[in-house]
């Protein structure tokens, strides 16, 4: 729907989603092992054998794009708050304001998938805890739960790179976050309250918008008042009309 001309992935592990990008690709892991089936993933995208850290301490991190923004992001790194919002703030320095940036693993199943030391097969970890974070520390963004089977999504748009309020604050930020385990996971959370249902988010107007908006080089200035009347009204849209089969919440 985005139409993105430029995709990063935080995260390749086996390849499987950076292998369904259809633009000029980057995918950054320390550890990443290719399924066979897809070999020749490393002749479609450009492959960074090494940490997020290490990738975005590139003199050029953006040379794989030709110097353009990341237009879509994926951020399924290490699945601990810090390292979420740190691949965050360096993936928003690095896109425009119509950009999109999607977060895997907001939605734990239980506490015990939500702890900082891994003790499941599925583990989330405390990523969930970046609801929260941008929620108070970056109202300027527009953030959108997405109700994906099995751990979540979280779409950030309305992105600023020019912000400096959760890169100047970082350590205050991730002191007040983190917490010993066992993790007491908000009951919102766990139950996936104001989550949208995935056909209903695929469905928006505001996809078009940003598209039109990139084109354009509208500026975030011009373009960021309109994108909330546009999902405000695709909001609305939803609720007139729900989604054939979606739960219920």
């Amino acid at each position: 729907m985005l139409e993105p001309p430029t995709y990063l992935e935080i995260g390749i592990r086996y390849g499987d989603s950076l292998a369904l990008a259809r633009s000029t690709s980057a995918g950054v892991d320390p550890a990443f092992e290719l399924s066979e089936e897809f070999a020749d993933l490393p002749k479609r995208a450009a492959l960074f054998r090494e940490t997020s850290d290490e990738f975005f301490d590139r003199p050029e991190p953006l040379e794989p794009f030709g110097g353009r923004p990341a237009a879509l992001s994926f951020i399924d790194g290490m699945h601990l708050v810090e390292y979420a919002l740190r691949d965050f703030v360096n993936v928003e320095r690095c896109s425009d304001w119509t950009s999109v940036v999607v977060f895997d693993d907001i939605f734990p199943a239980d506490e015990q998938m939500a702890s900082r030391r891994r003790r499941t097969l599925q583990w989330t970890g405390d990523v969930y805890k970046i609801v929260s974070i941008l929620a108070r520390r970056r109202p300027d963004l527009i953030c959108l739960q997405v109700d994906t089977s099995p751990t979540g999504l979280l779409l950030v748009l309305g992105l600023d790179p020019d912000s400096d309020k959760l890169d100047d604050r970082f350590d205050e930020i991730v002191v007040d976050a983190i917490r010993p385990d066992p993790q007491r996971v908000p009951r919102d959370v766990l139950e996936r309250r104001d989550a949208l249902a995935p056909e209903a988010l695929l469905g928006a107007s505001f996809w078009s918008f940003l598209r039109e908006a990139r084109a354009r080089g509208v500026s975030r200035g011009q373009g960021l008042r309109k994108l909330r009347r546009r999902i405000k009204r695709d909001a609305a849209e939803a609720v007139r009309s729900p989604v054939a089969g979606a739960p219920a919440r």
